[in-house]
C-alpha cells in the first residue's frame, strides 16, 4: 500500500488485514500502551474542511505509536492556490514522512497522491470517506466477528460515507441497501462498482425509496447529516424533504433485534436522528467515532511499513 485513496482501490484480503491490525493494536493499547513504532515519524495534516475526528484521530493515533502530527490549516496551505498541488506535494514530501488530506474536491487529494514521495491518506473529499469507512467496518466487525453475510441499510442522503461505506461493505461480503429521496442517491458510477464488488463476495446493493423497507431485518442502521459540509445553499431545502428519512425508535424496531445504529458524527439531533435512538440500546455512534482512533493506526502502520 503506497496510498490510501480509496477502499475501492484495496482487496477484500488488505481490508480484513487492515481490520486484524486495528484490533490487535487497539488491544495492545488498551493492555497497557502500544508500541513505539513509528516514532521519528510526522504527519502531516492538511486540512481544507474542519473536524474534530479526523483531527484529534489522527493526532492521537501518531502520538500512541510515537510518532508526531503536524496541523496545516486551510490559511497554511491553499491547494491549487497559492502554489500548485505539484509544487505543494513535492516540497512537504522533504518535511515529513507521511500526509493526511481533508479535502473538498476529490481531484486534490488523488493529484497530492501523484506527486508526493510520501504516503497519502485521505480524510475525506466529496467522493468518499475511506478512513471512515474502515472505523465503520471496524465496528461492525468487532459486534458481529464477520461482515459477511450481514445486512447494512443507509438511511438518508447518498454522500460521500456512503458510498465509502457501500465499497466496505459489499467488499467483505455484506449487502447493502440505501434508501433516499429521489434525486439525493449514489451516483451511477459508484453504484455501478459497489454491484461489482458485490457480485464477486456474494451480496447484493439494493436501491430504493422507502427507509422501512431498506431496513427490514437489517443488521446494521446507518445514517449520516441530511445536509454536508459545501451544501449549506441546500440546508432549507433538504430539510423539507428528508424529514421521513429520520432515523428514530419506530424505523429501528422493523430491524433485527440484535441491529446496531450508527452515525458518523457530527449529529443534527431531532434531524437525521433523534435522541432516543443516539443514546438508546442499539447506539454505537461514541464505539464507532473512537474506532476512527484505532483503524487509522493500522493504516498509518501499515502504509509505513512498520506492522
Amino acid at each position: 500500500m503506497k496510498d490510501f485513496i480509496a477502499v475501492s482501490d484495496y482487496s477484500a484480503e488488505e481490508l480484513q488485514d487492515l481490520l486484524d491490525l486495528a484490533v490487535r493494536l487497539k488491544k495492545e493499547y488498551f493492555a497497557g500502551g502500544n508500541q513505539p513504532l513509528l516514532q521519528g515519524k510526522v504527519l502531516a495534516m492538511i486540512f481544507q474542511k474542519p473536524s474534530l475526528r479526523t483531527r484529534v484521530s489522527f493526532d492521537m493515533a501518531m502520538r500512541h505509536l510515537g510518532g508526531d502530527a503536524l496541523y496545516l490549516s486551510p490559511a497554511e496551505i491553499g491547494l491549487g492556490k497559492r502554489e500548485s498541488i505539484a509544487d505543494v506535494a513535492r516540497v512537504i514530501s522533504g518535511y515529513v514522512q507521511i500526509v493526511m488530506a481533508r479535502v473538498f474536491d476529490h481531484a486534490h487529494v488523488v493529484e497530492l497522491a501523484k506527486w508526493a514521495t510520501v504516503p497519502v491518506l485521505n480524510g475525506l473529499s466529496d467522493y468518499n470517506h475511506p478512513c471512515q469507512a474502515m472505523a465503520d467496518a471496524l465496528t461492525i466487525y468487532e459486534k458481529f466477528g464477520s461482515l459477511k453475510g450481514l445486512n447494512v441499510a443507509y438511511v438518508g442522503d447518498g454522500n460521500n460515507v456512503a458510498v465509502s461505506l457501500m465499497y466496505v461493505c459489499t467488499k467483505l461480503g455484506a449487502s447493502f441497501a440505501i434508501a433516499n429521496p429521489e434525486g439525493y442517491g449514489l451516483s451511477p458510477d459508484a453504484v455501478e462498482l459497489g454491484e461489482k464488488f458485490a457480485a464477486e463476495t456474494g451480496a447484493s446493493v439494493r436501491l430504493v425509496r422507502d427507509p422501512h423497507d431498506a431496513v427490514r431485518g437489517a443488521n446494521v442502521i446507518y445514517t449520516d447529516t441530511w445536509t454536508s459540509m459545501g451544501q449549506e445553499e441546500e440546508a432549507a431545502r433538504r430539510a423539507k424533504v428528508f424529514p421521513p428519512y429520520q432515523v428514530n425508535a419506530a424505523l429501528v424496531a422493523e430491524a433485527d433485534k440484535d441491529v446496531i445504529v450508527m452515525h458518523c458524527l457530527p449529529a443534527h439531533r431531532g434531524e437525521e436522528i433523534t435522541d432516543e435512538v443516539a443514546d438508546g440500546p442499539h447506539s454505537v455512534l461514541f464505539p464507532q467515532a473512537h474506532n476512527r482512533l484505532h483503524a487509522q493506526k493500522a493504516l498509518l502502520a501499515r502504509l509505513l511499513g512498520v506492522a
